[in-house]
């Protein structure tokens, strides 16, 4: 059974940071390809970040310079840091496995001052 499980979650103020963890079991991490997408209400779902099973990273426009996302395939966890964080950042942000169509549960990020 696949399980993610997200982390790091919270309300922060404006230009704050915070690091999103996910981890994964059941699967074989190493060789799959993961992401982070986020979903604010009243708003359709937004990929984030990739980072394929070698390790090249693809980002949405709207974090590139700001997010940066990660693996750690001996721990088998995905990270997504995020600097500058914006009030439009917020949103429930899930972690997921694209080719197996799985998600976690998700992590709240509030953005306000």
């Amino acid at each position: 059974q696949v399980q993610l499980v997200e982390s790091g979650g919270g309300l922060v103020q404006p230009g704050g940071s915070l690091r999103l963890s996910c981890a994964a079991s059941g699967l074989l991490f190493r060789l799959n390809s993961m992401g982070w997408y986020r979903q604010a209400p009243g708003k359709e779902r937004e990929l984030v970040a990739g980072v394929t099973r070698g390790g090249s990273t693809n980002y949405a426009d709207f974090v590139k310079g700001r997010f940066a996302i990660s693996r750690d395939n001996a721990k088998n966890t995905v990270y997504l840091q995020m600097n500058s964080l914006k009030p439009e950042d917020t949103a429930v942000y899930y972690c997921n496995v694209p080719s197996l169509g799985y998600r976690g549960q998700g992590t709240q990020v509030t953005v306000s001052s």
